[in-house]
């Protein structure tokens, strides 16, 4: 009987955490932006990755990703780029791509800047503020995982607000979906309990 109590006790617990997270995160669609015009200028735009085809070009989410960031640069909202991803080994590398992709749209080397240690939306936004020395960003991601983003980088201490980079109907968008639901319960034990290290930090690097 105890043991079935504790067991009752710890799911509703769980259903309670998880349904707070869920809460407070969606809070954070209100600082999303999906037009240029309106959107308040940063000095960086946080452009998060998206998995790289086997070719090594970017997907299709991560292409509307660099082409938003490129907008807002070209609209003089950002001066910098700077591209945040999975670099974990010599076959895979989602910023190489960023880099190749954006400057193929024109934008010029020195105005765009590396994170290959990118590995999850947490190490970025603790890295953008550690490492980079960001304090003030608009976020480019999908509208699911923007609320996500901003919850992360705001309560981490990075001024940020979010530009919907949705330029399709993505082949997978529902399967995102429910792991962003998911995700979301981590982040918020993350930022709200374990605040861990990324699992790279590494030294300073300039942006400016």
């Amino acid at each position: 009987m105890f043991f079935l109590l504790s067991t009752a006790m710890l799911f509703f617990g769980a259903v309670v955490t998880i349904g707070i997270a869920q809460i407070t995160i969606t809070q954070y669609e209100k600082d999303l932006y999906r037009s240029v015009d309106h959107v308040p200028p940063a000095p960086v735009a946080l452009i998060f990755g998206a998995g790289v085809k086997s070719d090594g070009t970017p997907t299709d989410a991560l292409r509307d990703r660099i082409q938003t960031g490129v907008a807002l640069y070209n609209a003089g909202k950002v001066r910098k780029l700077l591209m945040t991803g999975d670099n974990g080994s010599i076959y895979y590398d989602e910023v190489t791509a960023m880099k190749a992709y954006a400057m193929a749209q024109g934008v010029p080397e020195q105005d765009i800047v590396l994170d290959y240690a990118g590995f999850r939306t947490y190490d970025s936004c603790y890295r953008a503020r550690d490492v980079f020395g960001l304090w003030n960003v608009i976020a480019v991601s999908q509208e699911f995982h923007l609320p996500r983003i901003l919850y992360t980088c705001n309560n981490l201490g990075i001024r940020t607000k979010g530009f919907v980079a949705d330029q399709h109907v993505y082949l997978h968008a529902g399967a995102w979906e429910v792991r962003e639901f998911l995700a979301r319960y981590k982040a918020w034990l993350d930022v709200e309990i374990h605040r861990p290290l990324p699992k790279f930090l590494g030294k300073k690097e300039k942006v400016f």
